[in-house]
């Protein structure tokens, strides 16, 4: 039967399928708009069933705040190629997912997954669609949601690398000093926001290896333990925010920048998500 163009078109705009896709289906279904969306959809299904083992190591990753800046999420959507990660169209979805997860805030990555998408598909079931347009594995990989004062995103060139940093006032100074921090954990990429937030496991690691370099180098073992101390306070500044060196001024660090910005600005807390 004949397929107008503007049946073609509609089809095209609501799936971001091809062209000769939307036709095909359209003509499969005998022109029912419905049935000819639900081909579209199952090609999808078939296709991530088919490449479900494959790798997907590539994609974009993306950062934003809300309007408000109380608010940020990442969102990493994976593919299987750099071919598909620099289509305008995937990034398009991915920054929809985005502005989806800022709309309605969820909490974990599962519950971003369930959200309408559209009136007709959810985000996983959209996903999968997605999967039929591009012939590739997408994986939703991961999400975070961030919630302050203030939340400051980076999103580094290409889309590889994004950051997000809490801080403790809403003024627009905290917003730029929010910026360069968000750089900052974008290139040093700190373990906490300081060495509370080390975990005990990696103290101890620390210890132990800084006593068996000591002892190596020939000092005495009663020494061993306050060496080894003295080089566990050099991974606390070398690994954590508030007390790495500022990257933009090394004579002070992230606090100490941060104070001098605005007297007791801080960083509560912070995200880096990486592909690499």
């Amino acid at each position: 039967m004949a397929i107008k163009a503007s049946e073609v078109n509609k089809l095209r705009q609501q799936t971001g399928a091809g062209m000769m896709d939307c036709k095909n289906a359209l003509v499969e279904a005998n022109g029912d708009f419905e049935v000819a969306f639900d081909l579209l959809r199952k090609k999808g299904q078939k296709i991530a069933a088919k490449r479900g083992g494959n790798e997907a190591k590539e994609g974009l990753i993306i950062a934003k705040s809300s309007v408000n800046s109380k608010a940020g999420v990442i969102v990493t959507l994976n593919c299987e190629t750099d071919f598909v990660a620099k289509n305008d169209g995937y990034l398009a979805f991915v920054q929809s997912l985005v502005d989806l997860a800022l709309d309605k805030l969820p909490t974990s990555l599962d519950e971003l997954k369930t959200l309408s998408y559209n009136e007709k598909l959810s985000v996983d079931e959209k996903i999968t669609e997605q999967i039929g347009i591009l012939g590739e594995k997408l994986d939703l990989s991961a999400y975070t949601l961030m919630e302050s004062d203030r939340v400051v995103a980076y999103n580094h060139p290409g889309n590889q690398l994004a950051t997000l940093v809490a801080l403790n006032s809403d003024s627009e100074i905290a917003e730029d000093a929010g910026k360069q921090v968000a750089m900052q954990v974008a290139a040093m990429n700190p373990l906490a926001v300081s060495k509370d937030g080390i975990d005990a496991k990696t103290i101890e690691k620390e210890i132990e290896v800084g006593k068996d370099q000591a002892i190596q180098e020939g000092k005495p073992a009663e020494m061993a333990e306050k060496i080894a101390m003295g080089r566990l306070n050099k991974f606390f500044k070398e690994n954590t925010l508030l007390s790495q060196q500022f990257v933009r001024d090394n004579k002070v660090t992230v606090e100490q920048f941060l104070n001098n910005a605005e007297k007791g600005l801080t960083i509560s807390d912070f995200r880096r998500f990486s592909l690499s």
